[in-house]
């Protein structure tokens, strides 16, 4: 036993000899601190897997072992809504068809820059052109603070609606009867800052500034305190429709 042992660690030293420094973890990289959250909000854009340049973000799981040609549809958040982590860094973050027609082509590209810490979210927006296979995005920062006020829960709106003009979003508490506007009138491709409300059950509506029409509304939405959450509009504002796709529509997504 003793002879076998020794042989047995004079092949291990000579293989660590012969690998050098291959054998070593590589720490020059940058760590995987920031994150970014994906959604495709694009109006009639196929389903897609996003990416950060070459590297894929998001993806439908497959029993076959076959790559899945599903991907996140619209109205959808990629992965379920979380985030994933990524390096800081310059991407262009893309959405690419994820069918097996057109397979991995990318409709929509933005370059952003990642910065060390932070979170973002990436959006499909506007109309999806069947003929260019192509769809408008964006990319907003999250930012929300580090420290989170536990007596309340903080929202913030961003609009992915092209025809539209700058919208307020309101939220009424059921309870209350309250109703305040969350932030100030938001412009197609930008987002809001977060704003407290309390804890309770809200019912949200879209006005034009200086309107108390509502142009389209969704009803109890649960606010929990010590949450942080992005109330996302998409869809086509000229649609009267309560139960069209392609509607005009508020999404809500926690973001924390």
């Amino acid at each position: 036993m003793k002879k076998q042992t020794s042989i047995a660690v004079l092949l291990l030293a000579a293989v660590v000899s012969a690998c050098g420094s291959k054998m070593t973890t590589d720490i020059t990289a940058p760590v995987a601190a920031s994150k970014v959250k994906f959604f495709n909000f694009g109006v009639n854009a196929p389903m897609v897997n996003f990416y950060a340049g070459t590297t894929k973000m998001t993806a439908i799981s497959s029993t076959t072992g076959v790559e899945s040609v599903l991907g996140t549809a619209y109205g959808s958040a990629g992965s379920g809504g979380f985030y994933a982590t990524i390096a800081p860094g310059s991407y262009a973050l893309s959405a690419n068809i994820a069918a097996a027609t057109d397979k991995d082509l990318a409709i929509s590209k933005v370059t952003a820059t990642i910065a060390d810490g932070k979170n973002y979210s990436f959006y499909t927006s506007g109309f999806y052109d069947a003929t260019a296979k192509s769809v408008d995005g964006f990319v907003v920062e999250d930012g929300y603070p580090a420290t989170i006020d536990y007596t309340q829960s903080l929202v913030r709106f961003v609009n992915a609606i092209s025809n539209s003009q700058p919208i307020i979003l309101y939220a009424k508490n059921q309870l209350t009867g309250t109703e305040v506007a969350v932030g100030t009138a938001i412009a197609y491709k930008t987002g809001g800052t977060f704003v407290g409300l309390p804890q309770g059950v809200y019912d949200l509506s879209a006005r034009l500034a200086g309107s108390t029409t509502n142009l389209f509304t969704r009803t109890s939405m649960s606010f929990n305190a010590g949450r942080v959450y992005t109330i996302g509009a998409r869809g086509d504002i000229t649609i009267t429709s309560t139960t069209a796709t392609n509607r005009p529509f508020f999404d809500n997504t926690a973001n924390r």
